[in-house]
């Protein structure tokens, strides 16, 4: 049976350093992943490729809420894009769609070449999952050269997108890389595989973390009106983690 490479949503450095310790192929490094994640800092990215030497691709989003950004937004995503690949990045993820959902071609060309041109990978994340007609997007992404999709087949979940993952995957046909993600878990994750026929998946396995140097005033909130607990927060568990690539591992190895 074929390898299946495992990728980790991260939300800060220790995040890779903890997906990299529990045996992680490659990481997705993001800030902010209650929105669905937005640019990294160059302080992560560097402290993380530093400790781990791992592959990393670098989320490039310059605010939550959407694909079709201002002009200054956009500015500000090819700076850091620029950035993010002269401190390390393997990579750059993005996403960039008109106001109707459909696939922003222009600025799509204009990080995928910041790419190129560095010798990296191009990924277009989950905005494929709003656009009207995937395989336009896909055609159109191949034509430009990115190396992946990240998707949930048009589902909130991707166990429940599998007959399109595994569309795409034949419609890409080898043109461009699929990478399913978005609701894999320990529970599901053999039947995504098989179900979609992929060779990599993409997940995140979080548990709370308790940092209590707020607890002397537990009426105080730094967030929004949400108001999370302010002595608690979210970080990568090595052992979910590092029990999947066991798995993973396992499913290469001849059948017994």
């Amino acid at each position: 049976m074929s390898r299946v490479l495992l990728e980790v949503c991260c939300g800060s450095a220790d995040d890779v350093i903890q997906a990299h310790r529990a045996g992680a192929d490659r990481a997705e490094l993001n800030s902010d992943l209650f929105h669905g994640g937005l640019t990294p800092t160059l302080g992560e990215l560097i402290v993380a490729k530093r400790e781990t030497g791992m592959k990393i691709m670098a989320m490039v989003r310059p605010r939550e809420g959407g694909f079709c950004y201002t002009d200054g937004e956009f500015a500000t995503a090819v700076e850091d894009a620029k950035l993010l690949l002269a401190h390390g990045a393997d990579g750059l993820v993005f996403g960039f769609l008109h106001q109707d959902g459909t696939l922003d071609e222009g600025r799509t060309r204009v990080l995928t070449e910041l790419a190129q041109g560095a010798g990296k990978e191009s990924v277009f994340h989950r905005a494929i999952d709003v656009v009207p007609d995937w395989r336009a997007a896909l055609d159109t992404l191949i034509r430009l050269g990115v190396t992946r999709v990240l998707t949930s087949g048009q589902e909130p979940d991707v166990s429940l997108g599998t007959a399109t993952v595994r569309d795409m995957i034949g419609y890409a046909a080898g043109r461009i890389e699929i990478l399913p993600g978005a609701g894999i878990t320990a529970r599901n994750m053999d039947r995504v595989i098989t179900e979609t026929g992929c060779g990599q998946i993409h997940l995140a396995a979080h548990r709370q973390a308790a940092d209590p140097s707020v607890n002397n005033n537990r009426s105080i909130y730094y967030g929004g009106c949400l108001y999370p607990p302010e002595d608690r927060f979210q970080v990568i568990d090595g052992s979910c983690i590092g029990g999947m690539v066991y798995r993973l591992r396992d499913r290469e190895s001849p059948q017994r």
